[in-house]
């Protein structure tokens, strides 16, 4: 801050003290709010100099990029505050493609320092809105409802529209946050449209992927062992989904604190309601003083309502009695007389009772049968919206097309038309806000508003032309999908919580504007726009079962222009990925995919090819079809080639080496896996360019198995625990999950038993954590390994088989190979060999026909090992079994697999007497490995040597 600002500025009847963060007139403090003032500071502090529109963004708003509409907002609001343009009083002006000059003559005075303000306080729970500085009437409830929650353990706040149960649940969690360390939950079901999403609302708000039509045993799951305090805002209209859930959750996870607020009460097991009475209001006593009137809560929530609406009352015994009668007529509900308090400024005590009476009378006749709840907001409601002007009103309508919050841009680009300007636009809101009809929210720099729920079901109620109807439907669609194609664009690469915030705020507005598209009188054409650019955002954010649901009916409505397009491609593309992983790998899957490359070809734009071609590798690798994952594999690559993308190049290069690793051609995986890593170094951070796709992690830890098999086991390990710990800091779910399936294999193979175990029980917790169905099967034959190598044939069978039966039922191909060579050792410690034997001729077939060939060397040497097992044994088998897979390791170039071999044929020729040529055998290839010693096969193969001298 300047020298200068640190002074006391004073302008006409005005002071500023930029020091104290304070305007005052005429003595008197002057509401403004903390950007206004900041440019107040930044003009006031340079009189007559102007002021661009970017130099005051970059004061106002350091280190955030922001819309240049806050700017005109706030500005607004200022010059509001100052009365600028009123009785001939002119502070700033506006120099048109410059920018802003203070004009008023300033005088500076020297200001006392004072001392610092204390830091505020980090809350480190999500999404938690702020606790009202004063909360009148409620201290006893929230006292109450706390002690309950926390002996009981799950209570729902009960009472009528308005009267302030969500102001006490978000009291209780502050007074909570210390207890649960922080781990408190906000969820406003209020902003949820469909019944069927409410699992899938709170499980996205603790960052979980959703990759199943039912998300609740995942969110179970996730819940289990964590303490957390849970609050369900404004339960009322998804009852039927909600009282399930929550009483999973309270008998499910023993530590889980909820806390719900409902119009009625959930009532299931474990539920202790909470009944939040109206505030208590004067009785009906003429006799009744000022003092006593105002010991009342009711009536201390209506007198700082009207005194911060700017009214000044004496509140006389007179005027106490017209207030009294005020709040009793509206049944001590907080939000009414909010409501009503925010006008008397406007029209003084006397007429808002009046008008009040008037419009409580004529309406009550018809509302004879609603609930009592619903007369006497309604009622209010409806007083409120007579009192407001004709733009605010219209402004108020257009408004309750948005589903929970909006940003000031969103309410431009929608309300705004050739009768509302977007002058009247930005001074209706700032009037609706006054008016405690339009909630704010600050999120970073920017401003997000939100109207109440009960305001936006009334503001819905009110006629409107049909045509104006449409209109607005599909100005607000056209907005959010223009949105999506802007944000949405970088949703794959978004890995924290934090970043997805904006996305997520969203996204109920999308899923509102696509209800209405698909709807009767929608708009089909803006509606697959919109699908086509919500597909990425659903995906990144694993929301497959809507990825699934918008894709579907996107593509069920392209007309004959639009089939055959971008859209339909991208749509295409983001199904068969979502039925890849809610309904395996699927015969539909592959048909949206192939439709889907068919399409990009048609278009010839590369990157819409790699887009597909992408999924479709992952789709045959996934299947066991390696020669085909490969032939996409390289269509990617030179897709690639023509893409000035260095994230792209790195994904089509990661996934041409991992093909060509499980082809067994080492050599050329390690070309491709290393240009991966090389052109992700040219990325400049953008690790994702599609469906969440991490091209450096998949290279990383497939070139770290690829290592191992080159000889290279130091060299290997280091990579593979370098890349997990890479996954895990940006914890993209399938992508970690990938790097911990090659991650643990190795580490098998290196003979690291305690390392495998502890990555397996972090994999299993990762994959139940986050619904991944497949990814379970696989843990699974993990943990069933593990089982085997601890003695346990009989259990590590059972399991073994059992896995393997899943992944043929899902088609999930990729892992089957080692599993049945583990599975085959397992029978022969059963003394099943014959079984054995005809599993691993078997596997060695299915190998050789189709492409699974990495592991040949190992499945012929794993043969020949159960076939000298056999009884009698089978030495000449053996033997031969032994030079194929010492032959198929020279040609893979895999060491690793040769050592592995060599220490089991040498045993064999020791056996036979021939301990010169086994040491022959072995040594050669035991001399090769500079790195390594302590894995398993080299200390194997180190006691052998020295047994054969």
């Amino acid at each position: 801050m300047t020298a200068q600002a640190k002074d006391v500025i004073s302008f006409g009847p005005f002071s500023l003290s930029a020091r104290g963060r304070l305007l005052t007139k005429d003595g008197a403090p002057v509401e403004l709010g903390a950007r206004a003032l900041d440019i107040l500071i930044a003009l006031a502090s340079r009189p007559n100099e102007t002021v661009s529109k970017r130099d005051l963004l970059a004061r106002v708003w350091p280190d955030v990029t922001v819309e240049e509409s806050s700017l005109r907002f706030h500005m607004a609001r200022l010059r509001k505050a100052l009365g600028d343009g009123r009785n001939g009083a002119r502070y700033i002006t506006t120099l048109a493609g410059r920018g802003y000059c203070f004009v008023a003559p300033v005088s500076r005075s020297s200001e006392t320092p004072a001392a610092p303000a204390a830091d505020a306080a980090y809350l480190p729970h999500a999404n938690l809105p702020g606790r009202l500085l004063r909360m009148v009437g409620r201290a006893d409830d929230v006292q109450a409802v706390t002690r309950l929650l926390t002996a009981e353990r799950f209570v729902t706040i009960v009472g009528s529209g308005g009267v302030g149960k969500t102001t006490v649940a978000v009291a209780v969690a502050h007074d909570l946050i210390d207890a649960f360390d922080g781990a408190v939950l906000f969820v406003d079901l209020g902003t949820l449209i469909a019944a069927d999403l409410t699992v899938t609302a709170v499980a996205s708000m603790l960052g979980l992927p959703v990759r199943s039509d039912d998300a609740t045993p995942s969110l179970l799951t996730y819940l289990r062992d964590k303490r957390i305090l849970l609050v369900l805002d404004t339960c009322e209209h998804l009852i039927d989904t909600v009282a399930p859930l929550a009483a999973r959750i309270f008998a499910d996870a023993p530590q889980v604190h909820i806390l719900a607020t409902s119009r009625e009460a959930l009532r299931v097991e474990g539920e202790h309601v909470h009944k939040l009475e109206p505030l208590t209001c004067p009785p009906d006593d003429p006799a009744q003083t000022a003092a006593s009137v105002r010991s009342f809560p009711a009536v201390q929530v209506f007198l700082e309502r009207a005194a911060a609406g700017g009214a000044r009352l004496d509140f006389s015994d007179a005027d106490a009695a017209v207030v009294a009668g005020i709040c009793r007529k509206l049944d001590g509900v907080a939000l009414a007389i909010e409501l009503a308090a925010g006008r008397v400024g406007a029209y003084g005590l006397q007429q808002t009772a009046a008008l009040l009476d008037q419009r409580l009378i004529r309406l009550w006749p018809g509302q004879r049968t609603a609930p009592p709840r619903q007369k006497t907001l309604q009622a209010t409601l409806d007083w409120s919206y007579a009192l407001l002007s004709e733009v605010e009103s219209k402004v108020l309508r257009r408004l309750a097309v948005f589903v929970g919050h909006f940003t000031m841009d969103a309410a431009l680009a929608v309300v705004t038309s050739d009768s509302i300007h977007e002058s009247l636009v930005f001074g209706a809101i700032d009037s609706l806000v006054a008016k405690s009809m339009l909630a704010t929210r600050p999120a970073g720099a920017m401003m997000r508003y939100r109207l109440l729920d009960a305001t936006r079901v009334y503001a819905l109620d009110i006629d409107i032309d049909r045509a104006e109807l449409a209109e607005l439907a599909m100005r607000h669609a056209t907005y959010y999908r223009d949105w999506l194609k802007q944000a949405g664009a970088m949703a794959p690469a978004l890995s924290a919580a934090a970043e997805r915030l904006p996305l997520l705020a969203n996204l109920n507005n999308v899923r509102a504007a696509l209800e209405w598209c698909f709807g009767p009188n929608g708009d089909t054409g803006i509606g697959v726009e919109l699908a086509a650019a919500a597909a990425p955002v659903f995906l990144a954010m694993s929301l497959l079962p809507e990825c699934h649901r918008w894709s579907a009916r996107a593509i069920e409505a392209l007309s004959d222009a639009t089939r055959g397009g971008a859209e339909e491609m991208r749509l295409q593309s983001a199904l068969g990925m979502a039925l890849m992983f809610i309904h395996a790998s699927s015969e539909k899957a592959q048909q949206a995919l192939d439709r889907g490359l068919m399409i990009a070809e048609a278009c010839g734009d590369a990157l819409h090819r790699l887009q597909v071609l992408g999924p479709l590798h992952m789709f045959h690798l996934r299947i066991g079809h390696f020669r085909d994952a490969l032939h996409y594999a390289r269509q990617g690559v030179a897709a690639a080639s023509d893409v000035e993308d260095p994230a792209a190049r790195t994904l089509a290069h990661a996934l041409a080496g991992i093909s060509m690793h499980f082809l067994g051609d080492l050599g050329a995986a390690q070309v491709e896996l290393e240009t991966a890593l090389r052109h992700s170094r040219d990325s400049q951070g953008t690790r994702a360019i599609y469906l969440g796709f991490d091209g450096q992690t998949l290279a990383g830890i497939v070139l770290a198995r690829n290592l191992w098999l080159q000889g290279h086991p130091a060299k290997g390990l280091e990579l593979l625990h370098q890349t997990v710990r890479d996954a895990e800091r940006r914890n993209h779910p399938v992508t970690l999950a990938i790097a911990l399936i090659y991650a643990i294999s190795v580490l098998f193979w290196t003979g690291d038993r305690d390392g495998a175990q502890k990555h397996v029980d972090q994999f299993v917790a990762h994959a139940q954590r986050h619904s991944l169905a497949p990814y379970l099967a696989v843990g699974q034959g993990f943990k069933a390994r593990l089982a085997l190598l601890r003695g346990d044939a009989k259990g590590g069978v059972e399991s073994l088989q059992s896995c393997l039966a899943q992944f043929h039922a899902t088609r999930y191909e990729l892992l089957a190979t080692p599993f049945n060579a583990t599975l085959a050792e397992g029978l022969a410690a059963l003394g099943r060999h014959t079984d054995a034997v005809a599993l691993m001729t078997d596997t060695i077939r299915l190998c050789e026909a189709n492409g699974d060939l990495v592991y040949m060397p190992d499945l012929l040497r794993v043969k020949g090992c159960l076939l000298l097992a056999d009884a009698p044994p089978n030495d000449a088998d053996a033997a031969r079994c032994f030079k194929q897979s010492l032959d198929w390791s020279r040609r893979q170039g895999a060491p690793a697999w040769e050592l592995r071999t060599a220490v089991d044929y040498a045993t064999l020729l020791a056996a036979r007497g021939e301990a010169n040529g086994a040491r022959a055998l072995l040594h050669p290839i035991f001399v090769q490995f500079a790195e390594g010693t302590e894995t398993a096969d080299l200390r194997s193969a180190a006691r052998l040597l020295a047994s054969l001298r």
